[in-house]
C-alpha cells in the first residue's frame, strides 16, 4: 500500500539514515516530495528565473546524494535544516556565477556590458536566511495542512476554510452548514490549536 503524503514526513534522524543508501528509492523520493519546493521557493526568491532554480534543486540534491554516505548528523554542532541551507546558498551563489560568465562581454559595448551585469541580483546582499526561514514555515504549514485534512471530519475543515481561508462571516458559514454560530467559533478554535499542534510536531521531526 502506497505511503500517504502525511507519511512522508519522515522524523529527520530515520531519514537521513536510510539516505545513506543510495539505492533506497523510496526514501530519495520522501526527501525529494519534503524539501524540493523549499529549496526552489528559496532560489526564486534569492532572484533566479524558474529553469535557473530548478537546476538548484537539481544541484543541490545531487550533492546531498554525494555526501550523505559519509555524512554524520549532530544536533549539537548544528541542525539539519542549517546544513541544507547552507548547500542551497552555495548553488545559488553558483547559478549567479553562470549568469554573469554568460553575459556579453563585449568591449565595444561597455555600457550594455555595465547594465547587463549590474541587473543580476547580488546572492550575497539577499538575506537567505530570511527567506529560508519564511519559506522552511510556509512548507511546515502546508504539510501539517494536508496532514490535518486527512484525520479531521470533512465538514468541520471546511466550516474551519471557509471562515479562516474564504472569509466568510460565522454567520454565513452556519447558515451554509446548518450549524450554530457558536459551533463555527468551536470549530475554527479546536482546528487551529490541532493546526499549531500538528506544525510543532513536524517542526521538531524536519529542523
Amino acid at each position: 500500500m502506497k505511503p500517504t503524503e502525511s507519511e512522508l514526513i519522515p522524523t529527520r534522524a530515520s531519514l537521513i539514515h536510510r539516505l545513506k543508501n543510495w539505492q533506497d528509492s523510496a526514501s530519495w523520493q520522501d526527501f525529494f516530495k519534503v524539501y524540493w519546493k523549499l529549496i526552489y521557493g528559496v532560489a526564486r526568491k534569492a532572484g533566479l528565473n524558474d529553469d535557473e532554480a530548478q537546476d538548484v534543486v537539481q544541484e543541490t540534491l545531487i550533492s546531498v546524494a554525494k555526501h550523505m554516505p559519509t555524512f554524520k548528523y549532530d544536533p549539537s554542532i548544528g541542525s539539519f535544516k542549517a546544513w541544507l541551507l547552507n548547500m542551497t546558498r552555495w548553488r545559488i551563489i553558483g547559478q549567479f556565477r553562470k549568469r554573469q560568465s554568460a553575459a556579453p562581454h563585449v568591449e565595444s559595448d561597455t555600457t550594455q556590458r555595465t547594465a547587463t551585469v549590474e541587473a543580476a541580483p547580488d546572492p550575497n546582499a539577499q538575506d537567505l536566511e530570511a527567506v529560508w526561514e519564511a519559506e522552511w514555515e510556509a512548507n511546515l504549514l502546508h504539510a501539517a495542512m494536508d496532514n490535518l485534512k486527512r484525520r479531521i471530519d470533512p465538514q468541520r475543515w471546511q466550516v474551519f476554510e471557509f471562515y479562516v481561508h474564504k472569509e466568510w462571516l460565522p454567520e454565513k458559514v452556519a447558515e451554509r452548514f446548518q450549524i450554530s454560530v457558536d459551533q463555527v467559533y468551536q470549530i475554527k478554535h479546536r482546528v487551529t490549536e490541532a493546526l499549531r499542534s500538528e506544525v510543532t510536531r513536524l517542526e521538531k521531526e524536519m529542523t
